[in-house]
């Protein structure tokens, strides 16, 4: 709001009392200027190496609104796919936001193919979620339970030990029991089953994403005509050599952290989106701004934060841009761009949908463990051992020639499975697992997945109704007889909660 009322006193006619207070704005803005460059900012040295001596760029920085005003404006395929997670008139407001700025909007191609392939997924995920609260919601109100009774429990130690006082003791067990506790929890619980079964009269469900798609029209609106195209397949493959085989091992940002992840391809997402855009800069000499946004905040787009520093993107990202197309960066998270966007252009943002903005980011921290990471992640052995107990297997009866990714696919199967089922309590931050190991459907999931009467007759009720994850096939085809039984009685009753939700 201060930065529109200024801009309005220009050439208004502003009273004596205001065009002080924008002089002496305009002063402050000049010295904090010459404060950022300093003295010696033209020797060699300093100006080679700005980037590093810099901390991360300030919001009030004075070159930041021409990024907003003249820079070539780059969204990240996590923050298109964030409009598929946002309320209806957030989503609006968003749109209308972005229009602000859609003269100076590009879409890389990366970030096209990434955006029309995971908007079906992100929609699956929030629809699992929604589908998976009110199990996950009996799972805390029970461990609810259960800490009110190990409380009470632990008060009739300290009676009996220190005071023999077993009819004190006999009292509160009869007065604390877990039926007691339930009691005063029900009326709560109707409440919060009532508010989450009432979450799914969302907008958007998977099912009608393809017919009635409110998001991919207004994306396509919105870039029109400002979209790359496909890369030459001998450049993609030249570009993903270069980042498995030099920036990765040596962590040259962006993108390192995901090394190994799926196929080298695969891997290579964040650093083919890079190559695009600091191509497509260097094409025109006149870009000479370019404001990137996106959620991804990892230590492969930040640098961590050390003594006397906070976190920032990294600077040699800055430094190659400006090597290789003469153009200056600044990088964003949505809240920060959105914020910008109201701040310098006049859109207007609801503080609620800045809510929903900041929630969307964080939930991106959010680890959730997928069939392309699984094989690649060694999951925690407490994990482990745990999903192990709780799904009655022992981990030295299971074939010991499985190869690593083998056994980590099935690790976390485990993991997951034996939390969906209830059958042990989660742990904090455990990760979000939506590895599967049999589904139901007219088509397999995959065409690599294979028929049900691929496991024994007797054995497997699904023989002509599923498909089975050729990992699962292998693992319960030559594992012992008692394991086999348990790895394909979780897996029904994994099917069997999934068609009862």
């Amino acid at each position: 709001m201060e930065g529109r009322h200024a801009e309005r006193l220009r050439g208004t006619g502003a009273t004596p009392s205001e065009a002080y207070l924008r002089r002496l704005k305009e002063r402050k803005v000049r010295r904090r200027s010459d404060a950022v460059q300093g003295p010696g900012d033209d020797l060699p040295l300093i100006r080679q190496y700005r980037d590093w001596l810099q901390g991360s760029p300030p919001e009030d920085s004075p070159e930041r609104p021409e990024f907003f005003t003249h820079g070539t404006v780059v969204l990240d395929t996590n923050v298109l796919l964030s409009l598929y997670e946002y309320t209806p008139a957030a989503r609006e407001q968003v749109i209308n936001a972005l229009k602000s700025v859609q003269k100076r909007l590009w879409l890389p191609h990366q970030v096209g193919l990434e955006f029309v392939r995971g908007r079906h997924r992100v929609i699956a995920e929030r629809a699992k979620a929604l589908k998976d609260a009110p199990g996950l919601l009996n799972r805390k109100l029970g461990d609810a339970n259960r800490a009110v009774v190990g409380a009470r429990q632990f008060v009739q130690e300290l009676l009996v030990k220190y005071a023999w006082d077993t009819e004190a003791s006999d009292s509160l067990a009869a007065k604390i029991s877990s039926q007691a506790v339930d009691a005063l929890l029900s009326e709560w619980k109707k409440e919060l089953i009532s508010l989450v079964q009432g979450l799914k009269d969302h907008d958007l469900v998977p099912a009608s994403v393809e017919a009635n798609d409110p998001v991919l029209p207004q994306v396509a609106e919105l870039f029109g005509p400002n979209i790359a195209e496909p890369p030459d397949p001998a450049e993609i493959r030249r570009r993903v050599d270069e980042a498995s085989s030099y920036r990765f091992p040596n962590e040259i940002p962006p993108g390192f952290s995901d090394s190994g992840k799926g196929t080298p391809l695969a891997a290579a997402g964040d650093f083919l989106l890079w190559e695009e855009v600091v191509e497509f800069i260097a094409a025109s000499p006149e870009r000479k701004r370019l404001l990137f946004v996106s959620r991804d905040t990892k230590e492969d787009w930040y640098e961590p934060e050390e003594l006397g520093r906070g976190r920032r993107p990294w600077p040699s990202l800055a430094s190659e841009l400006r090597m290789r197309a003469g153009a200056e960066l600044r990088i964003e998270t949505p809240g920060q761009f959105y914020r910008g966007v109201n701040r310098f252009l006049d859109a207007e943002i609801a503080d609620e949908t800045y809510e929903e903005i900041d929630r969307a980011a964080e939930s991106a921290d959010e680890v959730t463990i997928t069939e392309l990471e699984a094989p690649h992640m060694e999951p925690p052995s407490e994990l482990v051992l745990s999903a192990y107990s709780a799904a009655g297997l022992h981990n030295t009866s299971l074939p010991r020639e499985l190869l690593p990714h083998l056994r980590n696919v099935l690790n976390w199967w485990l993991i997951g499975v034996t939390a969906q089922l209830e059958r042990r309590p989660l742990y904090e931050a455990e990760p979000r697992i939506t590895v599967s190991a049999a589904a139901r459907s007219a088509s397999p999931p995959d065409p690599e997945w294979l028929p049900g009467n691929c496991l024994r007759l007797g054995e497997w009720p699904y023989q002509s109704s599923s498909w089975i994850a050729p990992w699962f096939a292998h693992i319960v085809n030559i594992a012992s007889p008692g394991d086999r039984k348990i790895l394909q009685r979780l897996a029904a009753q994994q099917l069997d909660s999934k068609a009862s939700d």
